[in-house]
Order: C-alpha cells, then structure tokens, then sequence
C-alpha cells in the first residue's frame, strides 16, 4: 500500500490549496483515486469483486473505522449478491497486504430468491437476506457446529440480525456438488452461509468486529445508507493517524 498513499498525499496536499466551495468534489475525487489505486494493485490471481461493489465496501468500512466500531480493521469481507449463487461472489481482503486471502460460494435466503438473490428483508421470519454493512462479533457453536454473530450497522436495513439469528456458518448445500443437482447452491434462512470445509478458518479469521458488507443495488438502501457516504469517508484519510 505504499505507493498507494504516496499518491494518495501529493493529491491531498493539491486539494489543500482549493476554495472552500470546491473542497467537496475534490474530496471525492481524492478519495475515488485513492481507492482505484487500492484496487488496481489488489493482489490476486482469480476475478476480483466489481469495483463499484469494492468502493462502496471500502467507504463504508473507513466510516466505520471512524467511528472507532472496528477492532479487526485489517480486513473487510465483501458479498455481491447481484452474482448467480453458483459463483465465487464473497471475497475477504486483508487491506494491510492489499490483498485477497478468500473466495468462495456464498448462500443467500431462501425468500430472496433462488438463483439470484432479488428481494431482501430486515423482517423476522422473512428467510431473507438483509443488505448492508455489519460488524462481526462472538462465535459461539450451534447445531452448525462453529458460527459467528453478526450485528447489523444499518437502522432499518440490518439492525434486526441478531434478533432474526442472522449469523455466518457453514452448510454443505454451499457447494458445487449442490448445483449440479439443483442447478444453484442451496438457500438459508437470511444467514450469508459459507462452504463448511472452509468455515472454521473463515469465522476464526473474521470475528471479533471485523467489517462485512452484503450488497445488492437496492434503490432504498443506496438512498439512505450512511455508510456509503464519501464525504465522511475522505475525513478519516485526511486524519493524521489514519493507517491499514
């Protein structure tokens, strides 16, 4: 990332000699070449997640850093639910590398919809998934052997997942054996279930306040997240003690 934040500096200092009414698109500018340049030197061999899905994730994230919510602030877990669940649509980056260390299937609800995910519910009961930003927290184990609680950052999007038991853990219907069968990896009740021969490492890896973003482009959520908002986000780069 140093040759990230090189650029990212000599585009700040020039940003200092605007006007005052110019400050706002210039904050969004430098903040949009500082997240290209993370993304164009992301390390990894195989397709990394769209970058709109990447900028939006990274934003919400260095929201959250802000707001001093992130214990675990090296990685961020991403989820792009406008991919056919039979593709590798979770990606975990570790940003201090600059790097993707996982990928894999992911499941979505079984009333968000079958092979895509189409409606999404912060509804108890709904068997649907729920867009947004959480904060991973406990693992506990439960009859899917070892989970992770996730609580949700976004009032009226996902802030009902611990009350809906809205967790992270593995299933064997999130494999590609399940596909050929079904034509589409199995649904859950709105938990983002992960392969169960991976489950261990990923929920040892990611707990303890850690961010995952689940997205989807729904017209209400872009609307009104605040999570995605790029102002606050330049304001934590431009902070002095701001680091990966």
């Amino acid at each position: 990332m140093r040759k990230v934040f090189i650029v990212f500096a000599a585009i700040l200092s020039a940003t200092f000699q605007l006007s005052a009414s110019d400050l706002k698109g210039e904050k969004e500018l430098t903040l949009n070449h500082f997240i290209e340049n993370s993304y164009q030197t992301l390390l990894f061999d195989g397709e990394k997640p769209d970058f709109e899905v990447y900028k939006k994730g990274l934003v919400g994230f260095l929201n959250l850093k802000s707001q001093n919510k992130l214990a675990n602030d090296s990685l961020l877990t991403i989820i792009d639910f406008r991919l056919s669940s039979n593709k590798k649509r979770l990606w975990i980056i570790d940003l201090k590398e600059n790097k993707v260390v996982y990928n894999s299937l992911v499941a979505h609800g079984r009333n968000t919809g079958n092979e895509f995910a189409k409606v999404f519910s912060n509804v108890p009961n709904s068997n649907s998934s729920s867009l947004g930003f959480y904060i991973t927290a406990e693992k506990y184990y439960g009859k899917h052997g070892l989970s992770l609680r996730l609580d949700g950052s976004e009032p009226g999007f996902n802030d009902n997942a611990r009350r809906r038991a809205v967790v992270m853990h593995g299933a064997n219907y999130v494999d590609p054996s399940y596909t050929k069968a079904y034509g589409r990896i199995g649904r859950s009740f709105g938990c983002p279930s992960i392969p169960m021969k991976d489950h261990k490492r990923v929920i040892n890896m990611i707990a303890e306040k850690s961010c995952l973003f689940i997205y989807y482009p729904d017209k209400d959520y872009l609307s009104k997240s605040q999570l995605i908002n790029e102002t606050l986000a330049y304001d934590i780069l431009e902070s002095n003690d701001f680091h990966f």
